[in-house]
């Protein structure tokens, strides 16, 4: 399980050469049952060897393989692969295969848009959606084709426990707006393995804002929702109980009912700045207009108690204690008092835990603490089968993809190549999307500009390096 674009870790000014953390780093590699049980992740795989092609530097003893690349055809025939690859989701398929579902965060202004496929377009007027690479035992493309198209801005989402994908919109972008002929600001089940299955439809329950990610819980069937919004009021933190819980494919779509968190006597998260602070009976709150038909989410009226914002919440999986019934974390990725938030911070982790409805601030980045993370703007992650985190950087100049210990160490992982070999491209593209083959021997990783998508390989379970 993934946690996608600018989700643990906070975005910082292009001057900044890192940032640091405080708090229970051990809390961020309890997302997943593959990563909890193991012991603490690599602390590293050697210097990074530079790449006689010119594409991506790795460590000795990995390789890679391009698996696809912007404006190449797509193995379906339908059109060109689109731009702006992001969050990205791996899913196992039949005989040993491979379903990678892959985002493309395009706006109106997109260079290369999802190409428009009867049954599997919402809205032709827009250019954003997902593609869907299906992967052989050898790791050899079987083909690539779209999944969902006429979607717009598709940055983030989180995988289901019955193995679909759920692609987030974030914008709100109403008809009429850019162009588009259909609103905006909706969620999107995409089965990796049959598209048409899923189609093109809106699950509008879930509701209408500036989706960033999702995470389900696997015993209730509750999904949580995160809204990234960075002008104020800020966004919110939701869930979604569907009527129809846990029930397959095209469950989601039988409705249920939208709820805000609400932190008794705390109007905005970034006031907390103390690790280890917990909330009891959390409060949940129900939307009064879920699909935003005259005024967005995060400005209606919740009352005379208000409800708790907090600027850009993005990253959101499920993991934690199974014997306690599990807990979602989430992330507000940065907060600025000159924004109008009520405290400023690089970055905070948050984890509730349903069975005790608590909350609990689990980590704080910031420039005052003891850890420090390398590069410019870390951006996506993903809990490794290794027990760490893979950390993409987003930022000026080199960009890389670092991996990060339970106990701090970092250690590069992977570095671009200049203009990744196409000469018209920004000078360095940003990975994104980084995740995992179900049996932990690949990591697939994007880079943004121009989109490509990589295949890694190697020892990943090897001991340490030194």
């Amino acid at each position: 399980m993934s946690a996608t674009r600018r989700q643990i870790l906070a975005r910082t000014g292009a001057s900044v050469a890192g940032i640091a953390f405080t708090g229970a780093l051990s809390e961020l590699f309890a997302g997943t049952a593959v990563a909890a049980p193991l012991s603490g992740g690599h602390a590293g795989y050697g210097p990074l060897v530079p790449d006689p092609a010119g594409l991506l530097d790795l460590p000795a003893g990995f390789s890679y393989k391009v698996l696809s690349r912007q404006g190449d055809p797509l193995r379906s025939g339908e059109g060109p692969v689109p731009s702006n690859h992001d969050g990205m989701g791996a899913f196992p398929g039949r005989r040993g295969r491979v379903h990678l579902v892959r985002n493309h965060e395009n706006r109106v202004t997109g260079r290369i848009g999802v190409p428009v496929v009867d049954g599997l377009t919402y809205d032709p007027a827009a250019k954003g959606g997902c593609t869907v690479l299906t992967l052989d035992g050898r790791g050899e493309v079987l083909d690539e084709r779209v999944a969902v198209a006429g979607t717009a801005v598709n940055c983030a989402g989180g995988p289901t426990p019955w193995r679909t994908w759920l692609t987030c919109e974030e914008t709100e972008d109403r008809a009429g707006t850019n162009g588009y002929t259909k609103d905006h600001g909706f969620i999107f089940e995409v089965d990796g393995a049959d598209p048409r299955r899923t189609g093109a439809v809106p699950l509008t329950a879930m509701g209408r804002f500036q989706h960033e990610a999702v995470a389900v819980d696997p015993d209730s069937g509750i999904v949580y929702e995160t809204e990234d919004a960075f002008q104020h009021p800020f966004g919110l933190f939701y869930r979604f109980l569907p009527k129809k819980p846990l029930g397959g494919t095209g469950s989601l779509r039988a409705g249920g009912a939208l709820e805000a968190m609400r932190v008794p006597g705390v109007p905005d998260l970034s006031a907390v700045r103390e690790p280890g602070t917990c909330f009891e009976r959390i409060e949940w709150v129900p939307v009064p207009d879920p699909l935003a038909t005259g005024t967005p989410i995060r400005h209606q009226d919740f009352g005379p108690r208000g409800i708790t914002h907090a600027q850009k919440l993005e990253g959101c999986y499920w993991g934690g204690d199974p014997r306690t019934g599990g807990a979602v974390y989430f992330v507000s990725s940065f907060a600025r008092t000159k924004d109008g938030s009520a405290a400023t911070h690089f970055g905070q982790v948050w984890k509730y835990e349903p069975a005790r409805r608590r909350l609990t601030l689990v980590v704080v980045f910031g420039p005052d603490t003891d850890v420090r993370l390398p590069g410019e703007s870390p951006d996506n992650i993903c809990l490794a089968p290794t027990g760490g985190l893979m950390v993409c950087e987003d930022g000026d100049g080199a960009q890389h993809v670092f991996g990060v210990s339970r106990k701090g160490e970092v250690y590069p992982v992977a570095r671009g190549a200049q203009n990744i070999g196409t000469p018209d491209a920004p000078e360095w593209g940003e990975f994104a999307g980084v995740t995992f083959s179900p049996d932990g021997s690949t990591m697939y990783v994007n880079c943004y500009t121009p989109g490509t998508t990589f295949a890694v390989t190697g020892p990943w379970y090897r001991p340490p390096v030194g």
